[in-house]
């Protein structure tokens, strides 16, 4: 495959595993708020999250450090989405009104 294309995948793969982890984070503190045990919870996801990322690196990467650099590029780009996703939905929920049921 060309090398673009091959890194350009990576890079998309590790946007993935950045949704992936981090879209994980913030469920397990969400989940973690209402359980009995939210320490459990935190320490499960946390194993579960890096172990799958970890493992997606070790996939994607190939022994190649180009195809590493590009899926933690993308990795490092999801998490900068993810913040800027959140702050637009925090000004959002700033302007417009909530209804309440």
């Amino acid at each position: 495959m060309n090398d673009i294309a091959t890194l350009f995948l990576a890079g998309l793969a590790g946007l993935l595993l950045g949704a992936f982890f981090f879209g994980g984070l913030w469920w397990s503190l969400v989940k973690g708020l209402t359980s009995r045990h939210p320490g459990l919870w935190q320490f499960t996801s946390l194993m579960v999250r890096m172990g799958l990322t970890l493992a997606g690196f070790y996939a994607v990467g190939g022994g190649q450090w180009q195809r590493l650099e590009a899926c933690g590029s993308g990795f490092v780009i999801a998490r900068v989405g993810g913040m800027g996703l959140d702050a637009a939905l925090k000004a959002f929920r700033a302007v417009v009104p909530q209804h309440r049921a």
